[in-house]
This record gives C-alpha cells, sequence and structure tokens, in this order.
C-alpha cells in the first residue's frame, strides 16, 4: 500500500529545492500526495478497509496543513507545487 522507496526517491528528487533536500515543505507535501494516491486506489477495491481509510484520512489533513503553512509562507511556490501536483485547490 506504501510507496515504494524507488518512487519516494524520485518523487524527493522532482520536488526538491537544494540538493540532499528532504524535509522541505514541497517535498513532504508531493511524497504525501503520491501516497494518498496509492491508499485511494486500495480504498476503491478495499471498501470496508476502515484502518486505512482512517490512515488516508490522517495523511490528507497532514497534507492540509503543510498546504497552508506553504500558502502563508510562501504563495508563489504554493501555486506551483498545486498546479504541479493537479490539486484542486
Amino acid at each position: 500500500m506504501a510507496i515504494s522507496k524507488e518512487r519516494k526517491n524520485e518523487i524527493i528528487k522532482e520536488y526538491a529545492t537544494h540538493e540532499g533536500d528532504t524535509g522541505s515543505t514541497q517535498v513532504q507535501v508531493a511524497v504525501l500526495t503520491a501516497d494518498i494516491n496509492e491508499l485511494n486506489e486500495h480504498i476503491r477495491v478495499h471498501k470496508h478497509d476502515f484502518h486505512s481509510q482512517r490512515g488516508l484520512m490522517k495523511k490528507i489533513g497532514h497534507r492540509r496543513n503543510l498546504l497552508a503553512y506553504l500558502r502563508r509562507t510562501d504563495v508563489q511556490a504554493y501555486r506551483e507545487l498545486i498546479k504541479c501536483l493537479g490539486l484542486r485547490r
């Protein structure tokens, strides 16, 4: 259910602001988005997996808080990130 280590490293390389960047808000949101998309597919197949559904809701809330922080601190980076990730905000 979780994204693979290789996929996570690809996402980190794509959204990193500098070499070795794994904790910036953009990277965290991108990794959470990939994880959320994986969980969405899992939930579609396994409709009664409520434990995974709770984990999905927690990840969505975490991503939402990170996006709110990014919007407060750097509006331009926020707009670029949601455009790149295809989020509806």
